[in-house]
């Protein structure tokens, strides 16, 4: 197996955005940037792991949390510049406010409003 699986890692300093979406229900919960090194524990580990670009390091999705994503599938587009990631999400959200999907605003008469409950409090988890 290639070391970069023919993933087109040039563009975007090194970084691919990855969709990660819920294998069962087809809902995009959140999108993540990884690196070389990233893609290859998502795939050698089976769990999504991301580069931050604000912390500039590796982080395992659900390392404090728990709330860990289980990857199903992974495809590519057409450029082999973006990936998307299928998964069972562990736990009652993927994201840090405390929403099931990270995409819980909608665009309502020129304004952002929330369009969904919070699945969990997020000061209890990540203290």
């Amino acid at each position: 197996m290639p070391k970069t699986m023919d993933l087109d890692f040039s563009k975007s300093d090194g970084l691919l955005p990855a969709v990660i979406q819920d294998h069962a229900s087809g809902r995009v919960l959140m999108l993540g940037f990884m690196n070389e090194e990233a893609f290859r524990k998502t795939v050698e580990t089976g769990f999504a792991t991301f580069f931050s670009r604000s912390r500039n390091k590796l982080w395992l999705k659900g390392e404090t949390s728990g709330h860990r994503l289980v990857v199903k599938a992974i495809s590519t587009d057409c450029d082999q510049d973006a990936i998307l990631v299928r998964v069972d999400a562990l736990g009652p959200g993927v994201c840090h406010d405390g929403y099931e999907s990270c995409f819980y605003r909608t665009l309502t008469d020129g304004k952002w409003k929330e369009s969904e409950q919070p699945t969990y409090d997020p000061a209890k988890v990540y203290s």
